[in-house]
């Protein structure tokens, strides 16, 4: 991949980013999936990079987007943890929906 390739890709991977932010801000399900879809297969081409390839143009998008895919982690588990605060305001039992000690040593046995 050639240094103009590579800011390309990078370019495309932040502009998937902030479309993915706006999709969890909207709850827009769809948007959230296409944005998964499009950050595997833009990963997938950057699995060849080698680090010598990065010049400081690519290092600053390469910054920029590990910053916004962390932002947008946070966001879900927020949105994850709000469901399950919901989910256990509604039932009354918190239980339910964590995995107890025998989910654990089914899955140790496997």
């Amino acid at each position: 991949m050639t240094g103009g390739e590579l800011s390309g890709t990078l370019r495309q991977m932040l502009a998937v980013l902030e479309t993915e932010r706006q999709a969890l801000a909207a709850l827009d399900l769809d948007g959230i999936v296409g944005a998964t879809g499009a950050k595997d297969r833009l990963c997938s081409e950057l699995d060849h990079l080698q680090r010598a390839d990065l010049d400081e143009e690519c290092r600053g998008l390469l910054d920029t987007a590990r910053r916004l895919n962390e932002v947008n982690r946070q966001v879900r588990n927020i949105l994850a943890a709000n469901v399950t605060r919901r989910l256990d305001a509604l039932t009354g039992s918190p239980q339910l929906y964590r995995a107890s000690g025998t989910y654990a040593v089914a899955g140790a046995r496997a």
